[in-house]
């Protein structure tokens, strides 16, 4: 919705100091550090230097995670002085990931918590200046800086079973669908006759694309957002699920370094149980899932852009809390929760949140938030290095996309530019449009916009001094060109009408899943980045339509709102291209690699099974191995099956039309993922 999980966030104090001293406090000036004023009292962030790696891994095993100390002399002594009574990493650790983990350095950062009494300043200044911390930052929670308790647009599961349908055509039979001109609109907005603006084909261009694909359980959306309630009739069967783990069990069963995480994690709580029943709540992340992955063709209530239906399954949603009721995570869990994604698999980071622009106006309340990628990458570097992760670590190199795809909403606040993370040059900032093309009037733009995608704009379509315009013959409230998509409030699931940023992003993350399913079931291989400059190069431009001027009131259900005028000559260039499911299925066609048999990583005495047809590998004669005493294969009905002996290394020939030789590499620690 409009304004919705927009982080207003103050300057994050971080440092970096160049001593190389590793054993005593350096004596250089240390840079200085600004402490913002809502930190979390008695908490630190620190990352060290690699030449501490050894020190800190002995004492994390000796005090099995979580300990009082350091073992590095200069630094216990700082932290003796802070009172500090817990030393621990903000990554746990994962052994199936631990090696890619050290690889981009996480395991180096660390959380110190001392005495809530201490002066926050006199400890970042300590620690800074040890020549063994690489930077420094205080943990804060992250905000959101909507009204939690504005009224909800909602019809309850049972109330839609009752309503009355549309004749309209659509794809699906799902009843709903026809309050969904965000998918397929043909200018004659069925659900609101009366409005002044809808053009054709102001939409995401699903409709040409559900005639190649509608979707595939393997590509999984990790949703940062308020919990997805994954009981939703319309949402449970395209549910991430975590089949080694069961709920309320206390226990960690995959060994992932988290317990109890069947359907994701709630990063506020610290807990496998995920809610969206909490004071506060709204159901945002629901109705973020609906958009993306609404199971299609059920004959219950919305569409999804990547639901599935005609014989395919859809894509999965994974639930990752950042906000629960009125509470919300650290910087740290924020961290944390985005290696988590790339960690269990997800391979898009859907993110209808950041912080506010460097030029939101003041005079409206809004707190401007980083200006350049490099004041961002400075005030925040923990959430870039965990964003970093998830881009080039997500996916697999032999799967259908190396690397990961995080997009985010551009932001609400009316701003000629867009919010970070949102606006890093490695992301997906997304931008709103109304129905006819034109700009949502809240949405932020700018040079570092990529994509737009339908938003909503009651500001525009509504009528001053009204908090709606017109209900229909059910009783519903139009909310006229806002978003319709899978809701809960107060713990009951349902349907309900949200804008903004917020509702245009996962439009783009359903799309851009839409064509990951189409991208497997072609047998085709991309990179984030080839796959990134696809949605781009594939999407509409849509500078044509700024021309003239926009008129919208602002606020527009408060009494006496006076109508504001947008110069549409002033959002060319700043809009991106509209995202477009259709041409982006039927570009992938000829873009990216075909898949290739991969190089296999496994541990002594486990087994791996690959369907070879995934490979493009048909019909395959035989199999062999160089070294039998290293691993042995069978094949049967184009299935092979690799069993790991011993350590080694040994090559694996699979023989068809042709051979396809790879490296079968044994080792302790290893999966069957790609990943040592």
């Amino acid at each position: 919705m409009r304004k919705y999980l927009y982080i207003v966030m103050a300057l994050m104090a971080c440092a970096c100091v160049n001593d190389d001293n590793v054993v005593m406090p350096s004596e250089e000036v240390a840079t200085p550090v600004l402490i913002p004023e809502d930190i979390l009292e008695g908490e630190v962030i620190i990352k060290f230097k690699p030449e501490m790696e050894s020190i800190l891994d002995e004492t994390m095993t000796r005090s099995c995670g979580v300990a009082t100390r350091s073992g590095i002399p200069s630094m216990d002594e700082v932290l003796e002085i802070l009172g500090a009574y817990s030393f621990e990493r903000v990554f746990p650790v994962d052994n199936r990931h631990e090696e890619r983990t050290r690889d981009n350095g996480l395991h180096l950062w660390y959380i110190v918590h001392f005495d809530d009494n201490e002066d926050i300043a006199d400890a970042v200044e300590r620690l800074s200046k040890l020549g063994e911390v690489d930077k420094i930052q205080c943990n804060r929670r992250i905000y959101r800086s909507y009204n939690a308790d504005a009224e909800s647009r909602f019809i309850s599961c049972a109330e839609a079973d009752m309503m009355s349908t549309r004749a309209t055509a659509m794809p699906f039979n799902d009843p709903q669908m026809y309050r969904q001109w965000c998918y397929i609109n043909d200018g004659t907005a069925p659900i609101a006759q009366e409005w002044a603006g809808v053009v054709a084909g102001a939409d995401a261009g699903c409709e040409e694309a559900w005639e190649l694909c509608t979707g595939d359980e393997d590509i999984i959306v990790a949703v940062m957002d308020e919990a997805v309630m994954w009981s939703h009739p319309d949402l449970m069967d395209n549910i991430w699920v975590n089949e080694a783990e069961e709920l309320h069990a206390g226990v960690d069963a995959d060994g992932n370094g988290y317990k109890d995480d069947r359907y994701g994690y709630n990063f506020v709580r610290n807990s496998g149980i995920t809610s969206w029943t909490s004071n506060g709540s709204t159901g945002h992340g629901t109705h973020v899932a609906g958009t993306i992955a609404a199971v299609n063709d059920n004959g219950v209530g919305v569409a999804g852009i990547a639901g599935g239906g005609k014989g395919q399954k859809g894509v999965k949603i994974m639930t990752i809390q950042l906000f629960d009721g009125m509470n919300s995570c650290s910087l740290a869990m924020e961290a944390r929760a985005m290696k988590y994604a790339a960690d269990n698999g997800a391979v898009i980071l859907q993110c209808s949140w950041g912080y506010n622009s460097a030029k939101s106006n003041l005079i409206m309340g809004y707190t401007p938030g980083p200006a350049t990628e490099e004041e961002w990458a400075a005030l925040y570097p923990l959430e870039k290095e965990a964003l970093d992760y998830f881009i080039n670590c997500a996916g697999s190199p032999n799967g259908v996309i190396d690397g990961g795809l995080a997009i985010f909403a551009s932001g609400n606040e009316y701003a000629a530019q867009s919010s970070f993370p949102a606006a890093y040059s490695k992301c997906i900032s997304v931008a709103a449009i109304a129905a006819d093309y034109t700009p949502a009037s809240y949405s932020n733009y700018g040079s570092e916009v990529l994509l737009s995608a339908p938003g909503g704009d009651l500001e525009y379509y509504g009528t001053p001094g009204e908090a709606d315009d017109t209900y229909d013959e059910n009783g519903v409230l139009n909310q006229q060109g806002a978003i319709f998509s899978t809701l809960v409030v107060n713990g009951v699931a349902g349907y309900g009408y949200y804008e903004g940023t917020s509702m245009a992003c996962p439009h783009v993350s359903g799309v851009a899943a839409l064509g990951l399913a189409y991208a497997k079931q072609q047998k085709r291989h991309f990179t984030w980045k080839e796959f990134k400059n696809l949605m781009y190069s594939s999407a509409r431009d849509i500078d044509s339509y700024f021309v003239g001027e926009k008129l919208y009131y602002m606020r527009h259900n408060s009494a006496g709102a006076t109508p504001i005028k947008m110069n549409l000559e002033e959002y060319k260039g700043k809009m991106g291209r509209l995202v477009d499911a259709g041409a982006l299925l039927k570009a992938i066609d000829g873009a990216g690699r075909d898949m290739r048999l991969p190089n296999l990583y496994l541990a002594p005495e486990t087994a791996t099974v690959i369907n070879l047809d995934e490979y493009n590998i048909v019909d395959a004669k035989s199999a062999t191995v160089v070294n039998s005493n290293v691993a042995e294969v069978a094949l049967q009905d184009n299935t092979l099956t690799v069993m790991a002996k011993s350590v080694g290394q040994t090559t694996l020939t699979v023989v068809a039309d042709k051979s396809h030789t790879v490296t079968i590499t044994v080792r302790e620690g290893a999966n069957d993922n790609g990943w040592l």
